[in-house]
């Protein structure tokens, strides 16, 4: 018998999944108008997400996810190009995840090293190679790390972050923002000012991982959608709240997207002379976006793993070592980080690389969930019958407002990003949306040149999977 999933348990898979403390830095950039898009988001992104996601993780249970679900709808060269766009925004997450874990680390020692791009770039291109080495000898974070890090990276440092705020509205501490009607509307004058907007959805992506556990709930069609609103409400209110908290503390022009987080604690501690707490609160944002990085850094390779065992990449990919781990497409994969590090050489700022990184990351992620939004309408026409254990209520008319909702959502960001922001200095414009159209062209045409030049003889087992 399995052992069925409560809904309160299903709600911090999903918590554990999308929340991050890291992602707060960038939408304090709105102010109180991030209420606004945190709002727009979950009707046009979030919501649609959760509930498109369990449907098909229910009607298409396999081992595969977004790849089958897309192949099942629009073939085999559509569903590769979907797993191939989950891998490749994983390439442009890397970089910024790290980054993030050397701003919080240059807060222990110097603060100022949060801005320096050389210290950035080298402390992101060492940490990947090491864990990148480390995996290849087995030593992947175990269970335990993965939910501590959870727990001391994101929970502990919210609550603490959200307390601190409320603390110091109610003391009377001076306000970097204004709670009023005006400001909960943003200025939506031009695309600039709009385009943090993709930062906000960004920070609500991963909803559809969680979602194969919905038919692990007992009694779906009824629980999960409980679920999805328990932590729908946490995860709006983690995020609404830290967010706030960090824009009435810090100045809106000197907010640093990399290490933001810790800035507002350190105007928090040196308020209350609790500086010692710094060095504390830094070693717990840093431990959990590490356990993060550790968590993730094989699961995509063994998608694509899957993907090479299937004869859809060269024989060399499917390479193991003796630790039975991916050996070449690691080490591809760190190669592959590496050059896209080197952004924080080209860019203004160290913020500014960090922007353009999201960014990437956005429009590559955006482009999978429109092909896993339109495969959900796709497959409710052509695999009317399958059993779906959650099914979105209202038919085929609910799966179109739903799924719409979502098509919309993700295509008008997608467009919107191309847009320098406003508030951070990106350099040549020119410049920026070259290396967005690039990374997004080559990502999008790399599946179909290797399915193009696929051999028969890619199928043939190897040494090792002959035994």
């Amino acid at each position: 018998m399995t052992k069925k999933l409560s809904v309160f348990t299903l709600a911090m898979i999903n918590i554990a999944a999308v929340s991050s403390v890291r992602n707060l830095p960038t939408i304090a950039e709105y102010g109180f108008s991030s209420l606004f898009f945190f709002a727009l988001a979950a009707i046009l992104f979030f919501i649609p997400v959760s509930m498109v996601a369990a449907e098909l993780s229910t009607g298409w249970p396999r081992t595969g996810g977004v790849f089958v679900w897309v192949k099942e709808a629009f073939g085999h060269r559509t569903g590769f190009l979907a797993v191939w766009l989950l891998w490749a925004e994983n390439l442009v997450y890397y970089p910024a995840l790290i980054s993030f874990i050397a701003g919080t680390v240059a807060y222990i020692f110097n603060p100022a090293l949060s801005n320096n791009t050389l210290y950035v770039l080298g402390f992101v291109v060492i940490l990947f190679w090491l864990t990148t080495l480390a995996n290849l000898f087995g030593m992947r974070a175990s269970g335990w790390i993965s939910s501590f890090g959870v727990i001391a990276g994101t929970l502990i440092p919210g609550a603490m972050i959200i307390l601190l705020g409320i603390f110091w509205y109610v003391l009377g501490h001076p306000l970097q923002i204004t709670f009023s009607l005006d400001t909960l509307i943003p200025n939506m004058s031009s695309p600039g000012e709009f385009v943090f907007f993709s930062g906000v959805l960004v920070s609500l992506c991963g909803l559809e991982m969680s979602a194969v556990h919905a038919r692990d709930v007992e009694n779906p069609q009824k629980n999960y959608p409980r679920a999805i609103l328990l932590s729908a409400i946490f995860i709006l209110g983690l995020y609404i709240l830290g967010v706030l908290a960090i824009a009435v503390v810090v100045p809106q022009k000197q907010i640093n997207l990399v290490s933001g987080s810790l800035q507002a604690f350190s105007y928090f501690v040196n308020a209350y002379g609790l500086n010692w707490l710094t060095p504390l609160i830094a070693i717990l944002l840093a431990f959990g976006a590490f356990g993060t990085l550790s968590t993730w850094i094989v699961g995509p390779t063994k998608g694509l793993l899957a993907a090479a065992q299937n004869g859809d990449l060269p024989p060399f990919c499917r390479k193991l070592n003796r630790h039975k781990m991916p050996v070449a497409l690691l080490i591809t994969q760190a190669v592959i980080v590496t050059l896209f590090s080197a952004v924080f050489l080209f860019m203004p700022t160290v913020s500014s690389a960090y922007w353009i990184l999201n960014a990437t990351l956005a429009q590559l992620y955006l482009i999978m969930y429109i092909l896993m939004f339109a495969a959900a309408i796709k497959l409710r026409y052509k695999y009317p019958h399958v059993k779906r254990a959650y099914k979105i209520p209202g038919g085929i008319i609910g799966m179109w407002i739903v799924g719409g909702l979502g098509l919309f959502g993700s295509l008008a960001t997608f467009f919107i990003g191309f847009f320098p922001p406003s508030q951070i200095t990106t350099g040549n414009t020119v410049t920026y949306v070259s290396f967005l159209i690039l990374s997004i062209v080559v990502a999008c045409i790399a599946p179909s040149v290797i399915l193009f030049f696929k051999k028969p003889d890619w199928t043939k087992p190897l040494a090792h999977e002959k035994q």
